[in-house]
């Protein structure tokens, strides 16, 4: 089995769950300031994604950390 077939492990998905709520919860504030302000909306927006980008960057790290650690958990290293 290649390393990629390979199911997620724990680590990897509760990582991925977490940067995922963390995007829906951007997007559900930032939209709610895009409606509740019309006249800056495409301000608002605009912010809005760029701190989902942010958000993206800042969850990349722990992500790769958490995949490394269910990697080399199942081959039995002691990482």
């Amino acid at each position: 089995m290649s390393e990629w077939s390979k199911p997620l492990g724990l680590r990897t998905l509760a990582e991925l769950l977490h940067l995922a709520a963390g995007l829906t919860v951007t997007a559900a504030v930032f939209a709610a300031g895009a409606w509740s302000y019309p006249v800056g909306r495409g301000t608002v927006r605009g912010v809005g994604w760029g701190t989902m980008l942010v958000v993206l960057a800042m969850g990349i790290g722990p992500l790769r950390r958490a995949w490394r650690q269910d990697r080399s958990s199942s081959r039995g290293d002691l990482a």
